[in-house]
C-alpha cells in the first residue's frame, strides 16, 4: 500500500517538475514562437509517455494484487472445504459410537431385566414350595 502511494505520489511530483520545467525553458529559450510550440508539444507528448507508463504499470500491479487475491480466495476455499469434510467425517464417526454404546446399553438392560425376572420367578417357586 505505501509503495502504491509513494508511485502516486512521485507520479504527481514528476508532473508538477515537469510543467515547471517546461514552463522555465519556454520562458528563457531565445527561440522562435514556432520552436517554442514543437518544443511544448514534444514535452507534452513526454509527459502523456510518462503517464502512460505509470498507469500501464499501475494496471500491472493491480493484476498482480487481483491475482494474488485469487490465489489466496481458493486456497482459503479449498482449506474451508477440507475442514468441513473433516468435521462431517468426525460427526459420523461419534455418531457411530453413540449408536453403539446405545446399543450395547439396550442389551444389557434386555439380560438385567431378563436375569432379574427369573430370579424373580426363582423367588416366587421358592416362596411356593417352602
Amino acid at each position: 500500500m505505501a509503495d502504491n502511494e509513494s508511485n502516486v505520489s512521485g507520479l504527481g511530483w514528476f508532473l508538477a517538475g515537469l510543467g515547471i520545467g517546461a514552463l522555465a525553458g519556454v520562458l528563457y529559450a531565445p527561440k522562435s514562437g514556432k520552436e517554442t510550440r514543437e518544443d511544448l508539444a514534444a514535452s507534452a507528448r513526454d509527459a502523456r509517455e510518462k503517464a502512460n507508463q505509470y498507469v500501464d504499470q499501475g494496471k500491472e500491479q493491480v493484476g498482480q494484487y487481483a491475482e494474488k487475491g485469487r490465489e489466496y480466495y481458493e486456497k482459503g476455499r479449498t482449506q474451508w472445504s477440507e475442514y468441513v469434510d473433516k468435521g462431517k467425517d468426525y460427526l459420523q464417526e461419534q455418531q457411530g459410537k453413540v449408536a453403539a454404546a446405545v446399543d450395547a446399553g439396550k442389551q444389557a438392560f434386555g439380560k438385567a431385566t431378563e436375569n432379574t425376572g427369573d430370579q424373580i420367578s426363582e423367588a416366587g417357586q421358592q416362596i411356593q414350595n417352602s
